[in-house]
């Protein structure tokens, strides 16, 4: 399977989504990052202290995509439009973060009509993060948003953590922290894995 995480807007928790995905695919099956993002933010999250998956760039992924099950690929932010057509009619999945407020719903549908025109909607899957913690409702109110819109959503929602930035600082995955809170971070990923998956 060959996944995708793409975004029109920087802060959406694009390669953090990419790095925790590949580590749970990799859990199954061998699977490859690729690093497609210009800043590198995954390769310098993993040289820190190293993933059990292999992180390669966008010029070394042909040399070795044959050796894995699964692909992940970390694009760069805010893909022109060409791009992100070319992103969606290479992968099986698009995943597509997305933190609930007004300014990234309005570039969501700015990508979601540029799918449209390349008929590349049917691999998209949006994935709702940094979600705030109650009483805040805002989660539920950007679902019912995309549900009234049609537009295909996971079913969990990627929670707001500060364990998350601790855990790119020390290079790690946010299971292997000491955090009260990194069980929790980790186990909103696993459900999305398994969604992925099933």
């Amino acid at each position: 399977m060959i996944v995708t995480v793409a975004s029109f807007k920087g802060g959406q928790a694009k390669t953090t989504t990419a790095i925790h995905l590949a580590a749970l695919l990799n859990a199954h099956k061998p699977t490859l990052l690729v690093d497609g993002d210009p800043n590198r933010s995954a390769t310098s999250w993993n040289r820190r202290k190293g993933f059990p998956f292999k992180v390669v760039d966008e010029k070394q992924a042909v040399r070795f995509s044959r050796e894995f099950e699964h692909i992940v690929i970390d694009t760069q932010a805010r893909p022109t439009e060409e791009d992100l057509r070319e992103l969606a009619a290479g992968c099986d999945v698009l995943i597509v973060p997305l933190t609930p407020d007004a300014m990234s719903l309005d570039t969501l549908f700015l990508l979601t009509d540029t799918l449209k025109k390349g008929n590349a909607e049917a691999k998209l899957k949006i994935l709702l993060t940094i979600v705030p913690p109650k009483p805040s409702r805002d989660g539920e109110e950007v679902l019912a948003t995309l549900a009234e819109a049609k537009l295909p959503t996971f079913k969990t929602v990627i929670r707001r953590y500060k364990a998350f930035q601790k855990a790119a600082l020390e290079g790690v995955l946010v299971n292997e922290i000491d955090s009260p809170y990194a069980e929790e971070a980790w186990s909103d990923y696993v459900n999305v894995s398994k969604e992925l998956l099933s």
